[in-house]
């Protein structure tokens, strides 16, 4: 208890605010597409942020002018959020192990490798434009997990974090599955100020009945291999619709991720263990082109801004 009750208060020191809900947040609407370049405007992120004022926390994904929008949007209208800044990495290995595909030429993963060092660069650049606003910045996504489309070798990640730490004074993270943080991923934890995990018992077969527990089992499993690290979850959440790829269709409703999400706050609450909710909208554009693609159904919100069960009752 003692070693916990340590990592809550540096935790808090670190955010710069005590412990409060925080949600992942990106605001593409049908039509809407980051690989497209195509972004939500000032007004309608602005209406999002407004949705979303029971939050403290947001967490974006990358530097693009949607994160810098959002930043915008939050100075100017003088919202009360602190951000998670992220950066977008792209593959700098291919990847066998990617049941996609993740397969490319030794062109394409230099193109990535000078990207990869361009994005660093923007995410220190908008750190130090709004300071007061960037609480953590992640050096990543799901970059290291074995089935990833976008695997950057531990090695690279580890100098992103020395670079970003010897530029800017901000508390550095890396967002990934729980499972690379209790092997492959030792080296990085000595360069980051906090862990930040994923965990979908839904992804990996849970039933509701289950999955709180799993959840938990999941997050003091990385705990125990890192005691004396402040460990934050940063994508948890349920599914509302599947079409049987990865999570079978029974498992997918509003009614479970409403059950879940209820399971979910209690006990991170309860323990005060910082958890970023995925997501705070659907997004059409994720995914497949089939419209049942779970990939596109994770929000608290439908795309038409709707909310879900999940937030009818609170």
């Amino acid at each position: 208890m003692q070693s916990e009750s340590k990592q809550l208060t540096s935790l808090e020191k670190m955010m710069g605010r005590e412990h409060a809900q925080a949600i992942c947040y990106s605001g593409y609407r049908d039509g809407q597409n980051p690989r497209l370049g195509i972004y939500p405007s000032y007004a309608e992120i602005k209406e999002d942020l407004l949705l979303l004022k029971n939050w403290s926390y947001l967490r974006v994904y990358d530097c693009s002018q949607h994160a810098e929008t959002v930043l915008e949007v939050i100075k100017k209208e003088n919202l009360n959020f602190v951000l998670m800044l992220g950066v977008d990495i792209a593959a700098e290995v291919s990847n066998p192990n990617c049941p996609w595909g993740a397969d490319f030429s030794e062109e394409q993963l230099d193109q990535n490798r000078q990207a990869n060092d361009e994005d660093i660069e923007r995410l220190v650049a908008l750190s130090r434009r709004y300071p007061e606003y960037v609480c953590s910045v992640s050096i990543g996504n799901e970059a290291s997990v074995d089935w990833t489309d976008h695997m950057v070798p531990v090695e690279r990640l580890v100098e992103f974090a020395k670079r970003i730490k010897s530029k800017i004074d901000v508390p550095v993270t890396f967002c990934e599955n729980y499972v690379p943080w209790t092997n492959k991923l030792a080296p990085l934890v000595a360069e980051l100020d906090f862990i930040s995990i994923h965990t979908y018992p839904v992804w990996e077969y849970q039933s509701i009945e289950n999955a709180l527990e799993y959840t938990k089992q999941n997050y003091y499993s990385v705990q125990h291999c890192h005691p004396d690290v402040p460990i934050v979850i940063t994508e948890a959440g349920w599914t509302t619709q599947s079409n049987g790829c990865g999570i079978e269709k029974w498992n997918a409703s509003d009614a479970l991720q409403a059950e879940y999400y209820q399971q979910l706050l209690s006990w991170t609450n309860s323990e005060k263990i910082l958890t970023f909710v995925f997501e705070a909208f659907d997004e059409p554009w994720k995914g497949s082109d089939d419209p049942q693609e779970p990939e596109k159904h994770w929000g608290l919100f439908y795309v038409d801004r709707r909310p879900k069960l999940v937030l009818q009752n609170t």
